[in-house]
């Protein structure tokens, strides 16, 4: 591990991105996007409310709409009553709009090694025509990808967020209330932008079109203020990929470096993956020098499928050894469940919220993939009733309690006295092989002697 920070500090520091490490100032990104101001951001949680609300922005589409994304399946359906497939949406917009679908390309490796390139090869093609044009981003580090998830629609309103239209895995076709399906549920988040940030999102993307396909897209305009939201616009994109971004991008790093310094009350992360250790030596520092006696760390994971364990590499032991007495420290997954059936519901989102004053919503997971490798896209606002208010709907639905009843009442009171019991108990119940009751679910930190061992190999291995 201590190999990987020093290689990445030194990596970055000849690009001139070494304040990535070292932040100073507020809580703003250096460089450029800036912050802008007079916005809407909307956050949506889960698939179902947020298919529907894409489906409704494309077939407003008047000039173009513009996706990029890690996968996509033509046949992917948006919306089950009536049936809605990506195929069907976006032909229908291209009768009044072009349509242009960026993908990444695969690892470039041979079948049967990564049958999955020439699946999507196949895919692309059958996608492309008259108004739609499909292409495969094949600018890319050697295993690595392309993994933002982004949709504009007129230059007038963009989706940034964890997804894509795409089976794979499971389907993102889940609802907030995770009804049990048989299979994988699925829980994410996403965000809505109209107004002037919407320009950022839009001259990415034409960014990466034009270094792709060769053609040369308008210039976006300046969308008019559409609210009171300011708002940033983050990436990641390594060095050298792109001609027109030599030195890359990795302002989500410093985003998150400089957030999670800050952090005073309360830091509550949502992520795929927690294997970053440069990540989570800030988070044991927080642990272990709390920066005020209510502190609290909650963070949300997937489970592994077969055990229920956590996959994070041995990084849950870093954090427990980090907080001895098990008071400050929470780590939780969910579960979809119908009396004795249950079943994962796979923690997809990559949303972190600090303090109620700062809130990240995107692509990006907290590994070495999506902060220095990948290309990745995330928003950043420091609007405190909006942060405030994500959260408490987002524990709305983790806690399965109304809305109403989480008003008012602190973070450490809710973390102590709500979460960790629910959690405990539905962990000593799966445990036990009784029926769960709630959702929620502790996360069983594994073996720290096995993991403290196995990990920063795996992590070097998987995630250098």
């Amino acid at each position: 591990e201590h190999g990987l920070r020093v290689h990445h500090r030194r990596r970055l520091g000849k690009l001139g991105w070494a304040r990535a490490f070292e932040p100073s100032g507020g809580p703003w990104a250096s460089e450029d996007p800036p912050p802008r101001d007079g916005n809407s951001l909307e956050v949506f949680i889960d698939g179902a409310h947020t298919f529907q609300a894409m489906a409704e922005e494309i077939r407003a589409a008047r000039s173009h709409v513009h996706i990029a994304g890690w996968h996509l399946e033509p046949d992917f359906v948006l919306a089950e009553s009536p049936l809605l497939t990506l195929r069907e949406l976006l032909s229908e917009a291209a009768r009044t709009a072009q349509a242009r679908v960026l993908v990444w390309s695969g690892v470039p490796l041979p079948p049967p090694f990564r049958p999955r390139r020439s699946e999507i090869k196949f895919l692309a093609e059958e996608l492309s025509g008259g108004r739609i044009t499909c292409a495969l981003d094949r600018k890319h580090r050697l295993l690595h990808c392309h993994h933002e998830k982004i949709l504009i629609v007129d230059d007038r309103c963009a989706f940034v967020g964890g997804l894509d239209f795409s089976t794979l895995g499971a389907s993102r076709l889940d609802a907030r209330e995770h009804p049990f399906r048989g299979s994988m549920g699925w829980h994410d988040t996403a965000m809505r932008i109209r107004g002037p940030l919407v320009r950022d999102v839009a001259e990415h993307f034409a960014l990466r079109w034009r270094e792709v396909t060769g053609e040369v897209l308008p210039d976006a305009t300046v969308p008019d203020r559409a609210g009171e939201h300011t708002g940033q616009i983050l990436r990641t994109i390594p060095e050298t990929v792109y001609e027109s971004s030599p030195r890359g991008d990795f302002r989500i790093l410093e985003a998150f470096v400089r957030g999670l310094r800050d952090a005073r009350r309360f830091i509550y992360i949502e992520n795929q993956f927690l294997w970053s250790s440069e990540i989570v030596r800030i988070l044991a520092g927080k642990l272990r020098d709390p920066p005020s006696d209510d502190f609290r760390l909650v963070v949300l994971l997937p489970a592994k499928p077969t055990t229920g364990n956590d996959d994070t590499l041995g990084q849950l032991a870093v954090l427990a050894e980090a907080d001895p007495g098990g008071k400050r420290f929470l780590a939780c997954t969910l579960y979809a469940r119908d009396g004795e059936r249950m079943h994962p519901v796979y923690v997809h989102s990559k949303t972190a919220i600090i303090d109620d004053r700062w809130l990240m919503i995107g692509s990006a997971n907290l590994n070495n993939h999506s902060l220095f490798n990948d290309t990745e896209m995330s928003v950043l606002t420091c609007e405190e009733t909006l942060a405030e208010e994500t959260r408490l709907r987002l524990w709305e639905e983790h806690l399965e309690m109304p809305l109403d009843s989480l008003k008012g009442r602190s973070v450490v009171e809710l973390v102590d006295e709500v979460w960790k019991p629910v959690a405990v108990e539905q962990e000593e119940r799966r445990e036990a092989g009784r029926p769960l009751t709630h959702r929620l679910v502790q996360l069983p930190q594994v073996s720290k002697s096995t993991k403290r061992l196995l990990g920063p190999l795996q992590t070097f291995l998987v995630d250098g």
